[in-house]
């Protein structure tokens, strides 16, 4: 099975100065990223290990990272017109 990797800096490829900024600036932005993280980093190893898990268990995980990403994309979109 092929697995698609979901990393923010393969996601948004613009916005790695503003990400690493907010990172560093920006709490609630920064755990946003970490959760996001947290999340790809679960979800590629289910899929890569092929561990069994509830088809609805692993598409919320997936529901909650897209959530994620386009908070933080909204965000990293303010930021840089803002700046």
């Amino acid at each position: 099975m092929q697995i698609e990797h979901h990393e923010l800096h393969r996601e948004f490829p613009e916005f790695l100065d503003v990400m690493q900024a907010l990172r560093t600036s920006d709490s609630t932005f920064s755990q946003m990223f970490d959760e996001y993280h947290n999340l790809t980093n679960q979800v590629e190893r289910l899929e890569e290990e092929d561990i069994p898990v509830d088809d609805f268990t692993i598409e919320d995980m997936k529901k909650m990272r897209v959530k994620l990403k386009d908070k933080m994309y909204r965000i990293l979109v303010a930021h840089r017109t803002s700046n």
